[in-house]
């Protein structure tokens, strides 16, 4: 049985999309490239030919691969999230205790992470110790150069 994965409806579209890119372009252009290379004579010493099925092989798989992602997502209702405490897809400021540097992440599923854009997956560690936590509450981080302590200014959505 396939895991169900959660997203945010702008991470299953970016999901979708990617899809329908790979169906509707790579697949037919992935096609084409075996065709050109069949045309080129023996295929049993026809590298070009052997590197066209294979690289179908890779972009068959992909398409697999999210089609299931896309069969087992569910849609996170963002307007349904409880701001008072930390949880996925919450946007956090938070400040370093020690150098008081604020800084804001949302905690997003694993799939949507991307650090420069301020978005932590919530698998992380780092992640991992704010859930739960509410506004006020000072925060223990490890992280490979130590602990860092940092408080959480406030929860948004």
């Amino acid at each position: 049985m396939s895991e169900i994965k959660y997203y945010s409806e702008e991470g299953l579209q970016k999901l979708k999309d990617e899809l329908h890119h790979l169906i509707a372009f790579d697949r037919p252009a992935a096609a084409a490239a075996i065709a050109e290379a069949r045309d080129k004579g023996d295929l049993s010493e026809n590298a070009e030919y052997d590197a066209a099925k294979e690289a179908q092989g890779h972009l068959e798989a992909r398409i697999s691969k999210l089609q299931e992602l896309v069969a087992n997502a569910r849609l996170l209702d963002e307007s349904k999230i409880d701001t008072s405490k930390v949880l996925l897809l919450s946007r956090i400021n938070i400040r370093n205790v020690k150098n008081n540097m604020k800084q804001s992440y949302q905690i997003v599923p694993e799939s949507e992470a991307d650090l420069k854009q301020g978005k932590i997956s919530i698998s992380s560690p780092f992640a991992q110790a704010f859930l739960g936590k509410k506004a006020g509450d000072k925060v223990e981080v490890v992280v490979p150069a130590g602990k860092m302590d940092f408080e959480i200014l406030s929860i948004e959505r």
